[in-house]
Protein backbone atom coordinates (compact mmCIF):
# COMPACT_ATOMS: atom_id res chain seq x y z
CA UNK A 1 0.00 0.00 0.00
CA UNK A 2 1.66 3.44 0.14
CA UNK A 3 1.92 5.30 2.23
CA UNK A 4 0.37 8.61 3.51
CA UNK A 5 2.34 10.63 6.62
CA UNK A 6 0.02 12.96 8.73
CA UNK A 7 1.90 15.80 10.50
CA UNK A 8 -0.29 17.22 13.67
CA UNK A 9 -2.03 13.49 13.78
CA UNK A 10 -3.32 13.25 17.15
CA UNK A 11 -5.53 16.22 17.23
CA UNK A 12 -8.98 15.84 16.48
CA UNK A 13 -8.82 16.87 12.57
CA UNK A 14 -5.84 14.67 12.24
CA UNK A 15 -7.21 11.20 14.05
CA UNK A 16 -10.46 12.02 11.71
CA UNK A 17 -8.30 12.13 8.34
CA UNK A 18 -5.96 8.99 9.68
CA UNK A 19 -9.42 6.64 10.19
CA UNK A 20 -10.79 7.86 6.83
CA UNK A 21 -7.43 7.12 5.20
CA UNK A 22 -6.66 4.17 6.59
CA UNK A 23 -9.29 2.23 3.89
CA UNK A 24 -7.22 2.49 1.27
CA UNK A 25 -3.51 4.01 2.33
CA UNK A 26 -0.44 2.90 5.11
CA UNK A 27 -0.58 5.76 7.80
CA UNK A 28 2.24 7.16 9.37
CA UNK A 29 1.99 10.29 11.99
CA UNK A 30 3.72 13.09 13.25
CA UNK A 31 2.71 14.72 16.55
CA UNK A 32 4.47 16.77 18.96
CA UNK A 33 1.78 15.76 21.76
CA UNK A 34 1.29 12.24 22.83
CA UNK A 35 -1.07 10.47 21.33
CA UNK A 36 -2.21 7.26 24.19
CA UNK A 37 -3.85 3.89 22.55
CA UNK A 38 -3.26 4.92 18.92
CA UNK A 39 -4.60 2.31 16.65
CA UNK A 40 -1.89 -0.37 15.45
CA UNK A 41 -2.20 0.35 12.03
CA UNK A 42 -0.74 3.96 12.25
CA UNK A 43 3.05 4.14 12.95
CA UNK A 44 3.15 7.04 15.35
CA UNK A 45 5.86 9.44 15.55
CA UNK A 46 6.02 11.83 18.82
CA UNK A 47 7.91 14.90 17.47
CA UNK A 48 8.14 18.84 17.06
CA UNK A 49 8.28 19.54 13.32
CA UNK A 50 11.21 21.54 13.94
CA UNK A 51 13.36 18.82 15.24
CA UNK A 52 15.81 16.76 13.23
CA UNK A 53 13.76 13.32 14.21
CA UNK A 54 11.34 14.90 11.41
CA UNK A 55 13.23 14.03 8.45
CA UNK A 56 14.26 10.62 10.18
CA UNK A 57 10.44 9.77 9.60
CA UNK A 58 11.15 10.72 6.16
CA UNK A 59 13.61 8.80 5.11
CA UNK A 60 12.58 5.53 7.33
CA UNK A 61 8.98 5.45 6.22
CA UNK A 62 9.81 6.72 2.57
CA UNK A 63 5.66 8.18 2.74
CA UNK A 64 4.14 8.57 -1.15
CA UNK A 65 2.14 11.49 0.48
CA UNK A 66 1.99 13.86 2.89
CA UNK A 67 -0.54 15.48 4.76
CA UNK A 68 -0.32 18.69 6.44
CA UNK A 69 -2.47 19.38 9.57
CA UNK A 70 0.31 20.55 12.06
CA UNK A 71 -0.41 24.08 12.23
CA UNK A 72 -1.12 25.60 15.50
CA UNK A 73 -3.93 28.70 16.29
CA UNK A 74 -3.97 31.30 18.65
CA UNK A 75 -1.01 30.17 20.93
CA UNK A 76 -0.21 32.91 23.29
CA UNK A 77 3.35 32.37 22.81
CA UNK A 78 3.22 34.50 19.29
CA UNK A 79 7.06 33.54 18.20
CA UNK A 80 6.42 30.09 19.34
CA UNK A 81 3.49 30.07 16.97
CA UNK A 82 5.21 31.52 14.51
CA UNK A 83 8.33 28.63 14.73
CA UNK A 84 5.98 26.08 14.84
CA UNK A 85 3.82 26.66 11.75
CA UNK A 86 6.35 28.61 9.45
CA UNK A 87 10.05 27.04 10.19
CA UNK A 88 8.05 23.62 10.79
CA UNK A 89 6.01 23.67 7.51
CA UNK A 90 9.49 24.97 5.54
CA UNK A 91 10.86 21.65 7.01
CA UNK A 92 8.23 19.80 5.91
CA UNK A 93 8.18 21.28 2.26
CA UNK A 94 12.04 20.52 2.00
CA UNK A 95 11.72 17.06 3.20
CA UNK A 96 8.83 16.57 0.42
CA UNK A 97 11.48 17.92 -2.19
CA UNK A 98 14.15 15.97 -0.89
CA UNK A 99 12.63 12.30 -0.25
CA UNK A 100 10.41 11.62 -3.36
CA UNK A 101 6.98 12.87 -1.93
CA UNK A 102 4.36 12.30 -5.12
CA UNK A 103 1.32 14.04 -3.61
CA UNK A 104 1.26 17.14 -0.61
CA UNK A 105 -2.32 18.27 0.71
CA UNK A 106 -1.93 21.28 3.12
CA UNK A 107 -4.63 22.61 5.03
CA UNK A 108 -4.85 25.91 4.94
CA UNK A 109 -8.01 27.83 6.30
CA UNK A 110 -10.92 30.51 4.24
CA UNK A 111 -9.09 33.26 7.43
CA UNK A 112 -6.22 34.28 5.44
CA UNK A 113 -8.81 36.26 3.20
CA UNK A 114 -9.14 38.63 6.25
CA UNK A 115 -12.78 39.60 7.21
CA UNK A 116 -13.21 43.17 5.81
CA UNK A 117 -16.00 45.65 5.27
CA UNK A 118 -14.99 45.66 1.54
CA UNK A 119 -15.10 42.10 0.84
CA UNK A 120 -17.65 40.77 -2.06
CA UNK A 121 -19.37 37.92 -1.30
CA UNK A 122 -18.13 35.05 -2.42
CA UNK A 123 -14.35 35.31 -2.63
CA UNK A 124 -12.68 33.27 -5.28
CA UNK A 125 -8.73 31.57 -4.80
CA UNK A 126 -7.63 34.46 -6.83
CA UNK A 127 -8.46 37.28 -3.40
CA UNK A 128 -5.17 38.70 -2.14
CA UNK A 129 -4.60 37.21 1.11
CA UNK A 130 -5.52 40.24 3.60
CA UNK A 131 -5.74 38.96 7.31
CA UNK A 132 -2.92 40.44 8.64
CA UNK A 133 -4.21 44.49 7.68
CA UNK A 134 -6.48 43.49 11.03
CA UNK A 135 -5.79 40.66 12.11
CA UNK A 136 -1.68 39.98 13.18
CA UNK A 137 -2.21 37.42 15.65
CA UNK A 138 -2.96 34.84 12.32
CA UNK A 139 -0.41 35.99 9.94
CA UNK A 140 1.70 33.29 10.13
CA UNK A 141 -1.17 31.43 8.79
CA UNK A 142 -1.33 33.49 5.82
CA UNK A 143 2.59 32.90 5.18
CA UNK A 144 2.14 29.58 5.28
CA UNK A 145 -0.86 29.68 2.51
CA UNK A 146 1.98 31.83 0.58
CA UNK A 147 5.17 29.14 1.41
CA UNK A 148 2.88 26.62 0.13
CA UNK A 149 1.78 28.39 -2.99
CA UNK A 150 5.62 28.82 -4.20
CA UNK A 151 6.44 25.03 -3.68
CA UNK A 152 3.33 24.19 -5.55
CA UNK A 153 4.96 26.18 -8.55
CA UNK A 154 8.37 25.29 -7.77
CA UNK A 155 8.23 21.78 -8.08
CA UNK A 156 5.50 21.02 -10.46
CA UNK A 157 6.25 17.41 -10.12
CA UNK A 158 4.52 16.84 -6.75
CA UNK A 159 0.89 17.23 -6.93
CA UNK A 160 0.80 19.60 -4.14
CA UNK A 161 -3.36 21.42 -3.12
CA UNK A 162 -3.86 23.77 -0.84
CA UNK A 163 -7.08 23.77 1.41
CA UNK A 164 -8.77 26.32 2.36
CA UNK A 165 -11.61 25.39 4.47
CA UNK A 166 -14.46 27.33 6.03
CA UNK A 167 -14.82 27.31 9.74
CA UNK A 168 -14.96 23.68 11.06
CA UNK A 169 -17.22 22.34 13.29
CA UNK A 170 -17.54 18.90 14.96
CA UNK A 171 -17.23 16.91 18.24
CA UNK A 172 -13.64 15.97 17.83
CA UNK A 173 -12.19 19.04 16.38
CA UNK A 174 -11.25 22.07 18.88
CA UNK A 175 -12.09 25.29 16.78
CA UNK A 176 -12.17 28.60 17.98
CA UNK A 177 -15.32 29.18 16.25
CA UNK A 178 -16.60 25.95 17.66
CA UNK A 179 -15.79 27.09 21.67
CA UNK A 180 -17.08 30.54 20.55
CA UNK A 181 -20.82 29.03 19.48
CA UNK A 182 -20.90 26.26 22.42
CA UNK A 183 -21.09 29.51 25.21
CA UNK A 184 -24.77 29.65 26.39
CA UNK A 185 -24.12 33.31 25.68
CA UNK A 186 -22.38 34.35 22.75
CA UNK A 187 -21.29 38.12 22.36
CA UNK A 188 -21.99 39.46 19.57
CA UNK A 189 -21.28 43.04 17.84
CA UNK A 190 -23.83 45.78 18.27
CA UNK A 191 -25.40 46.32 14.57
CA UNK A 192 -23.75 43.37 12.98
CA UNK A 193 -25.06 40.46 11.77
CA UNK A 194 -22.58 39.27 8.96
CA UNK A 195 -22.79 35.59 6.83
CA UNK A 196 -21.31 32.67 8.20
CA UNK A 197 -20.34 29.61 6.38
CA UNK A 198 -19.64 25.87 8.10
CA UNK A 199 -17.76 22.58 7.12
CA UNK A 200 -18.33 19.54 8.97
CA UNK A 201 -14.98 17.90 10.51
CA UNK A 202 -15.93 14.45 8.54
CA UNK A 203 -16.56 16.48 5.16
CA UNK A 204 -12.69 18.06 5.81
CA UNK A 205 -11.22 14.59 5.96
CA UNK A 206 -13.55 13.88 2.77
CA UNK A 207 -12.15 16.31 1.21
CA UNK A 208 -8.88 15.55 1.93
CA UNK A 209 -9.20 11.81 0.93
CA UNK A 210 -10.62 12.71 -2.51
CA UNK A 211 -7.95 15.06 -3.05
CA UNK A 212 -5.44 12.08 -2.84
CA UNK A 213 -7.91 10.11 -4.82
CA UNK A 214 -7.98 12.31 -7.54
CA UNK A 215 -4.38 13.95 -7.83
CA UNK A 216 -5.96 17.18 -8.05
CA UNK A 217 -3.14 20.21 -7.52
CA UNK A 218 -3.31 24.15 -7.13
CA UNK A 219 -5.34 25.79 -4.57
CA UNK A 220 -8.91 25.48 -3.51
CA UNK A 221 -11.60 26.95 -1.39
CA UNK A 222 -13.10 24.73 0.56
CA UNK A 223 -16.89 25.21 1.85
CA UNK A 224 -19.69 22.81 3.42
CA UNK A 225 -23.38 22.93 2.54
CA UNK A 226 -24.65 26.64 2.72
CA UNK A 227 -23.93 30.06 4.31
CA UNK A 228 -26.03 31.38 7.32
CA UNK A 229 -26.12 34.69 9.68
CA UNK A 230 -23.85 34.65 12.51
CA UNK A 231 -27.06 35.08 14.97
CA UNK A 232 -28.74 32.30 13.18
CA UNK A 233 -25.80 29.84 13.76
CA UNK A 234 -25.85 30.99 17.55
CA UNK A 235 -29.41 30.03 17.74
CA UNK A 236 -29.07 27.10 15.90
CA UNK A 237 -26.06 25.53 18.51
CA UNK A 238 -28.60 26.39 21.07
CA UNK A 239 -27.35 29.75 22.57
CA UNK A 240 -28.10 33.15 22.80
CA UNK A 241 -26.69 36.36 20.82
CA UNK A 242 -25.88 39.44 23.19
CA UNK A 243 -25.38 42.45 21.34
CA UNK A 244 -22.30 44.75 22.70
CA UNK A 245 -20.92 47.99 21.69
CA UNK A 246 -17.69 46.99 19.65
CA UNK A 247 -15.19 49.63 21.99
CA UNK A 248 -16.52 47.44 25.27
CA UNK A 249 -16.15 44.31 23.51
CA UNK A 250 -12.28 44.80 22.35
CA UNK A 251 -11.38 45.63 26.06
CA UNK A 252 -12.92 42.51 27.53
CA UNK A 253 -11.74 40.22 24.74
CA UNK A 254 -8.49 41.35 24.82
CA UNK A 255 -8.59 40.76 28.57
CA UNK A 256 -9.80 37.37 28.77
CA UNK A 257 -8.00 36.15 26.04
CA UNK A 258 -5.13 37.23 27.61
CA UNK A 259 -5.76 35.36 30.72
CA UNK A 260 -6.73 32.12 28.90
CA UNK A 261 -10.74 32.58 29.99
CA UNK A 262 -11.53 32.92 25.86
CA UNK A 263 -11.16 31.34 22.77
CA UNK A 264 -9.58 33.71 20.73
CA UNK A 265 -8.03 37.94 20.77
CA UNK A 266 -10.13 40.55 20.60
CA UNK A 267 -8.62 41.53 16.54
CA UNK A 268 -11.01 38.54 15.79
CA UNK A 269 -14.04 40.84 16.77
CA UNK A 270 -13.90 41.57 12.64
CA UNK A 271 -15.19 38.08 11.73
CA UNK A 272 -18.39 39.05 14.02
CA UNK A 273 -18.68 41.83 11.50
CA UNK A 274 -17.83 41.83 8.20
CA UNK A 275 -18.35 38.71 5.47
CA UNK A 276 -15.52 36.26 4.68
CA UNK A 277 -17.56 34.29 2.45
CA UNK A 278 -16.18 32.11 -0.34
CA UNK A 279 -16.66 30.41 -3.38
CA UNK A 280 -16.02 26.56 -3.30
CA UNK A 281 -17.15 25.88 -7.15
CA UNK A 282 -13.72 25.74 -8.49
CA UNK A 283 -12.49 22.19 -6.06
CA UNK A 284 -16.08 20.73 -6.64
CA UNK A 285 -15.47 20.85 -10.53
CA UNK A 286 -12.19 19.74 -10.48
CA UNK A 287 -13.07 16.92 -7.80
CA UNK A 288 -16.48 16.51 -7.69
CA UNK A 289 -16.81 16.95 -3.92
CA UNK A 290 -19.96 17.55 -2.29
CA UNK A 291 -20.50 17.55 1.54
CA UNK A 292 -21.66 15.16 3.51
CA UNK A 293 -23.50 16.39 5.86
CA UNK A 294 -25.92 19.25 5.97
CA UNK A 295 -25.81 22.61 7.77
CA UNK A 296 -28.61 21.55 10.06
CA UNK A 297 -26.23 18.56 10.73
CA UNK A 298 -22.73 20.63 10.52
CA UNK A 299 -24.74 23.25 13.47
CA UNK A 300 -26.23 20.39 15.37
CA UNK A 301 -22.53 18.74 16.09
CA UNK A 302 -21.34 21.70 18.98
CA UNK A 303 -24.63 21.78 20.75
CA UNK A 304 -23.70 21.16 23.98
Amino acid sequence: MERVLITGIAGGQGRLVAKRLARDYAISGIDAARWEGHSREVTFHQADLRSKRVEDVFRKDRPTAVVHLGLVRHQFDEKLRHDVNVVGTKRILEYCAAYGVKKLVILSSSYVYGALPENPYYMDEDTALNVSRHYPEIRDLAEVDTLATAFLWRYPEIRTTILRPVSTLGYYVHSSIGAYLKLRYVPTVFGFNPMMQFIHEEDVAEAIAVTLETGARGVFNLIGPGAVPLKVAIRETGGTAVPVLETIARDLLSRLFRYGLYPFPADAIDFAKYPCTIDGRRFRAETGFEPLYTLEETLRSVRR
